[in-house]
């Protein structure tokens, strides 16, 4: 175990990681300002739907959003070149977290991978050539790198492609109804517009998807098939990029690419004044152990974390539970209606609620069929309320379709949501049965 791990290899994908990754974290936070990203989600809102527990986390006042991700992404800017390097990537990581887990309107698995990553990076030495750091101080210039360097990322990777494979096996994604249904909101996209709404494409999508993600990791360490597994990859990325125009995630996801290469290919791609790193030298730290060990718990975590939603009630395709954190990446369509009903306790009148008043469009969809954010906004009208002296009770009578399929009540309407707790491990009975 130690000769794999600790065997010292050349560092040249790290390094050239360091700075493409820097320059993607750059662009994604500086993108957001410019995109009106940030002004979406987290200015015009009152308030945004945080991770439970994290409510006291919520946007700056104003326009200040704009000057956080401005400073952002000026450390990304930072991490490319390896100035300060792991301060640089701590302030990014700490910076990235708390906008991940201060809004869920725009949530998907990309902005989870990317905050796993800017942790790790920070432990990683992909400061030690082409930095400034290195400039600075001669001393920190290192060659190579342990092998346990490359091996994080290319397991890590393992478990998220081969649960988001995994998770598509599934009747509605393996008929192809999914892909259609979204694939129907793109068909005024120019030139290729009309062809995704064709059934092969639909096809090829559902079934592409499964084989993709459960066999590029091989594919990608097995040389005989590397170099087709990467322009597979291009392809799948590039598709990815066009058609759901995720950010950066397509292009990271490429980026990747350059730990399973093997790194003399990389430094004669991209630092061809680089001196070759090739020895067998063993350099086992004196924290060896306790690496081994930190890694070993981090990842059965990262196994079992989208393993937990077999231990909840019913499917989470409906009740969301166990939904995140899991790589269930594009995998349903849900649509609906949803009425909140507020009755004063003190006179038992109802209180007109229109969801407009308190909620941006893109806040809305949460709000009629995800029962976490329903739940969140049954809480905010109670403390709403409450800043006005009145103490009310807060039902929902909610409709919603999965994938196409009839709508049925998600809700409970007999429940008052306002004096439920959120349990993070049990199933929540006012969800009603998908059956």
């Amino acid at each position: 175990m130690n000769n794999f791990l600790f065997k010292h290899i050349d560092n040249s994908g790290l390094i050239v990681f360091r700075i493409v990754f820097g320059f993607l974290c750059a662009l994604e936070a500086i993108g957001a300002v410019f995109t009106g990203w940030i002004r979406r989600t987290l200015i015009e809102p009152e308030f945004t739907f945080s991770f439970i527990g994290f409510e006291w986390l919520q946007p700056l006042p104003g326009n200040w959003m704009y000057v956080y991700y401005i400073v952002m992404g000026l450390f990304g800017l930072l991490i490319m070149v390896g100035y300060k390097y792991r301060f640089s990537m701590f302030m990014f990581a700490t910076m990235w977290t708390a906008t991940y887990l201060m809004q869920k309107s725009s949530y998907n698995n990309h902005y989870y991978l990317l905050f796993i990553l800017s942790y790790l990076m920070v432990f990683l030495p992909a400061n030690r050539y082409a930095s400034l750091d290195v400039k600075l101080n001669p001393s920190l210039k290192r060659l190579s790198m342990p092998s346990w360097c490359k091996w994080v990322f290319i397991i890590q990777l393992f478990i998220l492609y081969t649960y988001a494979s995994i998770a598509k096996l599934y009747p509605d994604w393996l008929d192809a109804s999914v892909p259609a249904l979204l694939m129907k909101s793109k068909a005024d996209y120019p030139l290729i517009g009309d062809l995704l709404q064709q059934s092969w494409v639909h096809y090829g999508i559902a079934y592409g998807g499964i084989l993709f993600d459960g066999l590029i990791i091989p594919l990608l360490l097995f040389k005989p098939t590397r170099k087709y597994a990467f322009f597979a990859s291009i392809f799948f990325h590039l598709f990815n990029s066009i058609v759901f125009q995720i950010g950066i995630f397509p292009y990271l996801s490429l980026a990747f690419s350059l730990f399973f290469f093997e790194p003399k290919t990389i430094r004669d791609i991209f630092l061809k004044k680089k001196p070759y790193y090739n020895s067998d030298e063993v350099i086992v730290p004196k924290y060896g152990n306790i690496l081994v060990w930190f890694f070993s718990i981090y990842f059965l975590i990262h196994i079992a974390l989208p393993l937990r939603h077999h231990f909840f009630k019913d499917d989470v395709l409906w009740t969301e539970e166990g939904h995140r954190l899991s790589w269930r990446m594009m995998l349903r369509a849900k649509s609906g209606s949803t009425k909140y009903r507020v009755i004063d306790e003190a006179t038992n009148q109802q209180i007109p609620i229109k969801l407009d008043d308190y909620l941006t469009k893109k806040q809305q969809r949460g709000a009629i069929a995800k029962p976490d954010i329903i739940w969140q906004f049954a809480q905010r009208l109670k403390e709403d309320f409450a800043k006005k002296g009145k103490s009310v009770k807060v039902y929902v009578r909610s409709y919603v379709s999965v994938n196409g399929k009839p709508a049925k009540q998600l809700i409970d309407p007999k429940v008052d949501l306002a004096s439920e707790e959120w349990h993070h491990f049990k199933h929540h009975d006012w969800i009603l049965p998908s059956k």
